[in-house]
């Protein structure tokens, strides 16, 4: 075991609970997933079903639909929302992979490698239509407000990121508002419009909304960790990408702030020129664990899991809540 995988796991945190009592509705949410992404267009369900059947936890979808149960759950519409929850996430992977150029997406090889890229951009705007259609038929105005919402802050983040991209000046405010943007918002949004699918009161909305945003600002944050500390076989993409596409994240922002004048050189040429040999990966790594940079990083989404956990204080105590006070753990506990 090495300085990294020392830090592993955090937690003692499992999805693995709130999946059983959600597996009923989430069984329903994938036959909905499944006939929704079917079209006479033959290509549309190939990609789709390559990258949606390769074996993602379906985080979001999941929150969307233990909200909506912990919220009083009426009717079928949590399911539907659920549905349009994934296909928005899932739009969102395929065009960040073409615009990364990334090589794998949940351990398989990336669409746009098989399909090319405007073809995967271009079912990713389907996927984005059907999610649309499922907002529609929840009947919900509100809940498809807030996706629709949740969508345009997303695509924000990922401009306002790529803006930033190999800026070595950015400051741990702007990137955690990078991440709020283009992943916690989604966290957020699947919470916020579960509840109100439930016809939840304001303040119970509001509390789900504050536990969906504390724990997608988590997951982005472990997940950052992760890329200097996990390892390809568990990541489901290869360890390192983050560094090697010249992305600022967290760790090595802290990184870069507390090493000294020797490495200044270093993260110019890797990061903001991005010339890059074999061995800087290594190099970055063992610098960012060296100076506390990606236990600082985990003790930071430790924190954001707390945050989520202290948001559902205002539901009584049910299985339901203590899944998902085990899928905060969790966010911070995975390897993957």
């Amino acid at each position: 075991m090495d300085a990294a995988e020392a830090l592993f796991p955090r937690k003692p945190g499992s999805v693995d609970r709130l999946a059983a009592l959600a597996r009923e509705d989430m069984a329903k949410v994938d036959v909905i997933i499944r006939a929704r992404m079917q079209s006479p267009v033959s290509v549309i369900p190939s990609l789709a079903d390559h990258i949606i059947e390769a074996g993602g936890k379906r985080l979001r979808p999941l929150l969307a639909v233990v909200a909506w149960r912990v919220a009083g759950a009426r009717g079928d519409g949590g399911l539907k929302l659920a549905a349009a929850v994934e296909f928005i996430h899932t739009a969102t992977l395929l065009h960040d992979d073409v615009v990364d150029s990334s090589r794998l997406r949940r351990g398989k090889l990336a669409a746009h490698l098989i399909w090319g890229a405007p073809s995967s951009v271009l079912v990713g705007d389907f996927l984005f239509a059907r999610a649309f259609e499922l907002m529609v038929e929840t009947g919900s105005l509100r809940a498809m407000e807030i996706l629709s919402r949740a969508s345009r802050v997303i695509a924000e983040g990922e401009v306002l990121q790529l803006t930033r991209a190999h800026d070595l000046k950015l400051t741990q405010d702007t990137y955690l508002e990078i991440i709020s943007a283009k992943t916690a918002e989604l966290f957020a949004a699947a919470a916020e419009a579960g509840a109100v699918t439930a016809g939840a009161s304001a303040a119970h909305c509001a509390a789900l909304r504050a536990y969906g945003l504390n724990l997608g600002l988590a997951f982005q944050l472990a997940d950052d960790a992760l890329d200097y500390g996990g390892v390809t076989e568990t990541l489901g993409k290869d360890a390192g990408d983050d560094f090697r596409e010249g992305k600022a994240t967290l760790p090595l922002l802290l990184a870069m702030a507390r090493t000294g004048p020797r490495e200044v050189e270093f993260w110019e040429r890797a990061i903001g020129r991005k010339e890059q040999t074999e061995l800087d990966f290594r190099k970055a790594r063992d610098l960012i664990i060296a100076v506390g940079a990606l236990d600082a990083t985990l003790t930071l989404a430790d924190e954001y899991a707390d945050n989520a956990k202290a948001a559902l204080s205002v539901f009584p105590m049910s299985d339901w809540r203590a899944g998902l006070e085990s899928l905060a753990d969790f966010a911070v506990s995975r390897r993957a």
